[in-house]
């Protein structure tokens, strides 16, 4: 089965709805698969992340019609909580690109992807800011 695509998620989010990657409106958990803190905090930290994945896309050229993404809070077994989103196809549901705006271990923004084959991560910065002026 196919997922919704990248850019009926982020269309929905401009009309201020969360879609997951199901294609399903407002859901209880936000486009998160798996998460470690309150379920109340999901919608929030969605919020926050779906303008991320918004400047990422645009930033690495990422094709809205073949991906679809989705959310993890990570609990590292050392620092805080952390989240993350994926950028996934479509048709296989392998990840593309892992992306942390702040990491729990390193306090780092981190970009891994299939683009070294998730051998470290690709780039890693202070902000996601100073990553995507790196790139250029």
């Amino acid at each position: 089965m196919e997922e919704t695509t990248l850019r009926a998620q982020l269309e929905a989010f401009k009309e201020g709805n969360l879609m997951d990657s199901n294609g399903e409106l407002n859901t209880w958990c936000s486009n998160f698969f798996d998460w470690f803190c309150r379920d109340a905090s999901l919608e929030d930290k969605a919020r926050k992340l779906f303008p991320r994945v918004k400047t990422f896309v645009e930033k690495m050229g990422v094709n809205l019609d073949t991906t679809y993404c989705t959310f993890k809070n990570n609990c590292p077994m050392m620092g805080p909580l952390y989240d993350d989103f994926r950028i996934c196809d479509r048709t296989t549901g392998d990840v593309i690109w892992t992306v942390t705006p702040k990491c729990g271990h390193s306090g780092k923004a981190e970009i891994w992807g299939t683009i070294n084959g998730f051998q470290g991560a690709y780039r890693t910065g202070d902000t996601l800011t100073k990553i995507y002026k790196d790139l250029g």
